[in-house]
């Protein structure tokens, strides 16, 4: 059988052996398999640090193609729309002059790109699988809300995406959330399954090494993008309030960076930015921390997002701003974290003295968090279903 997985965002490959990339995963799982020939094919921008990769890594027994993107500044613009169109064309050619594969597994977003592995599978008899990431074009809708004049403006990228769903003959979604959206339109697809993002429970656990704490700091911290829809100020804000020694440890990098360093010198919070990290490394510092937060601002589509997969499997009670009722519920389940307000500084302020004073409820939390990551998150566990069902196709 011969796979290509294509996947626009595939974090950093200039090292791939160490890549906690979903679709990096899959692929070394596919490749074990020696009926099976893998192709990965993405680009070469750099997505979060907006800039051109300069190396690509090898993998054994898996081809890595990268084709061209132009680039773009800031994540939600034209020039990024433009670049995803730029990068479809190359794939697309790409496709055209190679033989015909078996299977087209693709990651969504981007649309452009998906459309084009749409279109191609359609017109050539070859099954697709798309693997939802993220909602496009509601993404996008939370920063550009004006009511109508966003609906009209979306219409075109609703219509795309719509259109990429309908044709999908296997569905696969990080979330319930974004399952439930696909199935809207799409009534043929031969399954339909929720695989969250996870992370190699074997790959973490090399890097789990819990340091002797020599302070009574208590350590709270962050992983992701530094960008429009993470509510840091409201951490930070609440930290301000709190008089004990805390410090922040920020994991991640991205456009708003400079914004909330200079927010944190403001109020006068312990921060450590460390910018973004190989996997290895934040592993080893996110285990030696004592609370997780998870702060989406209002309107937010993000589901079960990849950072609380991290924060399950390092077993870390997690107070959480996010809206979605499908992450909040796990967290109510499990009794893992503490649920607040979208952007309530109240909240955040009370659920972190709540885990600072009760040393306890702290060590119970995270018990309950990484039992959660066993039971959803490992990746050795769950992508059994998207591995049976690629082969099985």
């Amino acid at each position: 059988m011969d796979i290509i997985i294509v996947s626009q965002y595939l974090r950093n490959i200039e090292n791939l052996r160490e890549n906690n990339s979903r679709f990096v995963y899959i692929a070394k799982k596919l490749s074990e398999d020696k009926n099976i020939n893998v192709e990965i094919i993405t680009s070469d921008y750099n997505h979060s640090k907006k800039n051109h990769f300069e190396n690509v890594d090898m993998l054994d027994k898996i081809k890595i193609t990268v084709c061209h993107e132009p680039g773009y500044n800031k994540n939600v613009s034209i020039k990024r729309f433009i670049s995803h169109y730029n990068l479809s064309k190359n794939i697309k050619k790409y496709l055209t002059q190679r033989k015909k594969p078996d299977m087209i597994y693709s990651a969504i977003p981007s649309l452009d790109v998906a459309k084009v592995c749409s279109n191609y599978c359609k017109k050539n008899d070859i099954n697709f699988i798309i693997d939802i990431q993220d909602l496009w074009p509601e993404a996008f809708k939370m920063v550009f809300n004006i009511p109508i004049l966003s609906n009209i403006l979306f219409f075109p990228m609703q219509n795309q995406v719509n259109s990429i769903y309908k044709n999908a003959d296997g569905i696969i979604a990080v979330s319930n959330t974004y399952l439930e959206r696909a199935k809207l339109v799409n009534n043929k697809s031969k399954f339909y399954e929720t695989v969250y993002l996870g992370t190699s429970k074997q790959d973490f656990d090399k890097y789990f090494v819990k340091e002797k704490r020599e302070t009574t700091n208590i350590k709270v911290v962050y992983i992701g993008s530094l960008a429009a829809s993470y509510d840091l100020e409201t951490v930070i804000d609440a930290i301000s309030e709190i008089n004990y020694p805390i410090i922040f440890e920020i994991m991640g990098d991205g456009a708003y960076k400079e914004k909330f360093e200079k927010y944190a010198h403001k109020k006068k919070v312990n921060c450590n930015f460390t910018g973004k990290l190989e996997y290895s490394e934040m592993v080893k510092k996110l285990v030696n921390c004592d609370i997780a937060v998870n702060p989406i601002r209002k309107g937010s589509a993000g589901s079960i997002i990849n950072k609380v997969n991290d924060y399950a499997m390092a077993g870390l009670p997690v107070i959480n701003t996010q809206e979605c009722l499908e992450y909040r519920n796990l967290l109510i389940e499990y009794n893992s974290g503490i649920n607040c307000g979208c952007e309530n500084v109240s909240d955040v302020k009370d659920a972190l003295l709540k885990l600072i004073e009760n040393k306890p409820l702290r060590i119970e939390m995270g018990k309950n968090s990484r039992r959660m990551a066993l039971n959803y998150f490992d990746r050795e566990k769950s992508y059994r279903v998207i591995l049976n069902e690629i082969k099985n196709m």
